[in-house]
């Protein structure tokens, strides 16, 4: 009860210790190393392919679903997206879990691509 008089009565103090804190925040913020932040976003690998003269649904016969049954699977894999265009371009987005090795989930892939 006491120290909520103080600062109704002396509303500058107030102030000043508001704007200290503030300060204190931003200094301590921009001091804190970058690698120890948390990982939040999950890793994504992205798979692009072109089948000239080919409309979407060719397109999605004949590349998109051999690739994805072969992907299918992969080691941590949370889900796949994939967009098919009728220029000929398709493109896949495997999102893997957080915390996964990007690059050996890469390799992985590349395997699994390959056959």
């Amino acid at each position: 009860m006491i120290m909520s008089k103080f600062f109704i009565n002396r509303p500058i103090v107030a102030l000043v210790i508001a704007i200290l804190m503030v300060i204190v925040g931003v200094v301590t913020i921009v001091g804190l190393p970058v690698a120890q932040f948390p990982n939040i976003a999950p890793p994504e690998i992205r798979l692009s392919a072109v089948y000239v003269g080919a409309d979407a649904k060719t397109l999605e016969e004949a590349v998109a679903t051999p690739i994805e049954q072969q992907v299918n699977g992969v080691e941590n894999l949370l889900y796949m997206q994939s967009q098919s265009g009728n220029d000929g371009s398709y493109a896949l987005t495997c999102t893997f879990k957080v915390g996964t090795d990007l690059d050996i989930a890469t390799v992985q892939v590349q395997n699994r691509v390959a056959q």
